[in-house]
């Protein structure tokens, strides 16, 4: 609103995994991804621009996660990390730490780990402590 940018979630999904697919390593992707089968490997979405993975109920991951905007309705295990929004359906099952700026949970949603809010204000503070640190 006041000068914040905020990236827009991608309205197209530009690459499908879909059901009965198991992909073995890690996978980096760019815009919009919906995955309904299995990863297992690391999920991280390409930084500076904007993106948006979706997890079906039946989408499971083995794995770090990282998109900008994230919805998940199936099961991860592994941290999490969601650099704008981040919505757990009503199946979705994360074992591991979320980290998210903005969060929207159903009911039936399952988190087992830790979550942790990060706001611009707590990056700029962080950033200026390991400054001054290195004098």
């Amino acid at each position: 609103m006041f000068g914040k940018k905020h990236s827009k979630p991608q309205s197209r999904i530009d690459s499908l995994i879909g059901a009965g697919t198991t992909i073995e390593g890690d996978l980096n992707f760019s815009g919009g991804m919906r995955i309904d089968g299995q990863v297992n490997g690391n999920i991280i979405a390409a930084q500076g621009k904007p993106s948006t993975l979706v997890l079906s109920e039946h989408a499971r991951v083995n794995g770090k996660v990282n998109a900008t905007h994230l919805v998940i309705n199936g099961t991860i295990s592994g941290p999490v990390s969601a650099g704008e929004y981040l919505e757990l359906q009503s199946k979705a099952k994360v074992t591991g730490d979320v980290h998210y700026k903005t969060l929207e949970i159903q009911l039936g949603a399952t988190v087992e780990g830790r979550l942790i809010h990060t706001s611009v204000a707590v990056q700029d503070k962080v950033v200026a402590f390991k400054l001054s640190s290195g004098e």
